[in-house]
């Protein structure tokens, strides 16, 4: 009855899945190339009746509502410091914003006495039998599974493998995005400050959970470039070579980028695949249809997750059945979320004086600013959810989780 799912991937859309696929009576294992879950990382934001149905029928709204952060205000300020735009936290915070880490921490938590974890692994090849897809890892002995979900985020692995080259569904947006911690020695306060000229953004702000630390935000306009995913002392000098000459706050935040132990750093991407299934594999959140920044990728990530479960149970396991309807419901609301990731470069970092003037004048007006709050919740909610009326299992622990 095609009950045991392997997901590829640990973030928030696979732990999500294997939350809901127990629920259902599945028996999902989910592995993650990490060798546990990443902690802190950027906040994260739900918003509309649609996310908050989700978490509510998860039950995590009021442990999550006691993690928030409060939103995260921005300022855009000029090289000696002086406003130029603030935003109120609502405007990128939602109705609850979390750390990506505590989120994910969550789910692995309320998922783990169903799911078996395979950490430090990865899938190094899918072959589909006549009764499932057997499985090679890197680490760990090849398996056979009913079905194969690929929740690896947009540069994912899953679809590479299943689908074909990234460069066949990943479309580059113009954009590169950094972020790194450091101390917090300048003293900054909650939200961001940041400083812009034509196709840069440089900004800084305190960490939610430690105000003697602070996370840096970088963003700057370049066409798609070559260098290694896994090379941070490559990807450090291109950040350095972009952000050359301005002033303001930014010598200081380079200068501590170059001791920074990680940094994220990525472009500003789409992913379009035609087909989020082929045969027993199937694809969800980022990997599906999913934007680097902007396109309220976690939200639509958790609705996906709610949704594919949901349809595999109802379906009684018929995952052609499943996956059509799964995508049928959702297609048109992810890609309606997503466009909003198409803006965000563009947004950030505008690529001219008049484009940045432009930008700070209309979001001052308040009737703008409420407008476009007003759009982002109608988006996020453009979709009828069902009740897929999941029964909580007696819980058994599996076993072999870490390794």
């Amino acid at each position: 009855m095609n009950r045991n799912v392997l997901i590829s991937g640990a973030s928030i859309a696979g732990p999500a899945l294997a939350y809901w696929l127990g629920r259902h009576g599945f028996n999902p294992t989910v592995v993650e190339l990490a060798p546990a879950l990443r902690g802190g990382g950027q906040a994260v934001d739900f918003r509309g009746d649609t996310h908050l149905t989700v978490l509510e029928r998860m039950g995590l709204l009021p442990e999550l509502r006691a993690m928030q952060t409060g939103g995260s205000p921005m300022t855009f300020v000029d090289e000696g410091g002086r406003t130029l735009l603030h935003l109120p936290a609502e405007f990128a915070g939602g109705a609850i914003e979390v750390l990506r880490g505590d989120l994910a921490q969550l789910l692995y938590e309320r998922g783990l006495d169903h799911t078996e974890y395979l950490f430090g692994d990865s899938i190094t090849g899918l072959t589909e039998t006549s009764s499932g897809v057997r499985v090679d890892f890197r680490h760990a002995a090849s398996r056979e599974f009913d079905l194969v979900i690929g929740a690896d985020g947009l540069h994912s692995n899953v679809r590479r493998l299943a689908f074909g080259p990234e460069e066949d569904y990943v479309s580059h947006l113009g954009y590169y995005a950094a972020t790194w911690q450091l101390a917090n020695e300048r003293g900054w306060g909650r939200g961001s400050v940041g400083h812009n000229a034509p196709g840069r953004l440089a900004s800084v702000g305190a960490d939610h959970r430690d105000p003697a630390r602070a996370g840096a935000f970088f963003v700057f306009a370049a066409p798609a470039l070559s260098y290694d995913r896994h090379d941070p002392e490559q990807q450090k000098r291109l950040i350095a070579d972009a952000f050359s000459g301005l002033g303001w706050e930014v010598p200081r935040l380079l200068d501590s980028l170059r001791r920074a132990p990680e940094l994220y750093f990525d472009s500003i991407s789409r992913a379009d695949v035609g087909t989020w299934s082929r045969g027993r594999v199937c694809l969800v959140g980022d990997a599906a249809c999913g934007a680097t920044i902007g396109g309220m990728g976690t939200g639509t990530a958790m609705v996906a997750a709610y949704v594919l479960a949901g349809e595999l149970a109802r379906a009684g396991g018929d995952h052609r059945a499943a996956f059509a309807r799964y995508e049928d419901r959702l297609r048109k609301y992810a890609k309606g979320c997503q466009t909003g990731g198409d803006r965000t470069g563009k947004f950030l970092a505008p690529g001219t004086a008049t484009g940045l003037r432009f930008r700070n004048g209309l979001l001052s007006k308040p009737v703008f600013l409420n407008w476009m709050l007003r759009l982002g919740e109608k988006v996020s909610s453009d979709v009828a959810l069902p009740d897929y009326a999941a029964e909580p299992r007696e819980p058994r622990r599996r076993t072999g989780a870490a390794r």
